[in-house]
């Protein structure tokens, strides 16, 4: 019965060691398994964070050339009203050239009032 007291006492003392080895490995077990799913789902964000700023871009582009389309068109237009204007007013000026003058010099007078005060 000696013996197995001794042999009770020397596994007591020898199961903490093992049990707190059991303990780190399972804590590094733990750990490893931790880190590649942390990893798996740093990748998951990465690429899902690639794919959104892909469809952000595309968006972009597309915005980018409608505006550009209406922008160009309403220059267009600016540009063929002007010329009209400009066609019109030297029409005028040939056809009325009296009045044509003193209506410069009246628009000439009135901006000379209003910038001066």
């Amino acid at each position: 019965m000696r013996l197995d007291n001794e042999r009770d006492i020397m596994s007591e003392q020898t199961n903490p060691e093992q049990a707190a080895n059991e303990g780190k490995d399972h804590v590094q077990a733990a750990a490893s398994d931790f880190k590649a799913a942390a990893t798996a789902k740093a990748e998951e964000i990465r690429r899902a964070a690639e794919q959104k700023a892909e469809e952000l871009r595309s968006q972009a582009e597309a915005r980018t050339r409608e505006f550009r389309g209406a922008a160009e068109s309403a220059w267009g237009d600016a540009r063929t009203k002007a010329k009209t204007w400009q066609t019109e007013g030297e029409t005028y000026v040939r056809n009325h050239p009296a009045q044509a003058v003193l209506a410069a010099l009246g628009a000439g007078f009135v901006l000379g009032l209003l910038l001066r005060k």
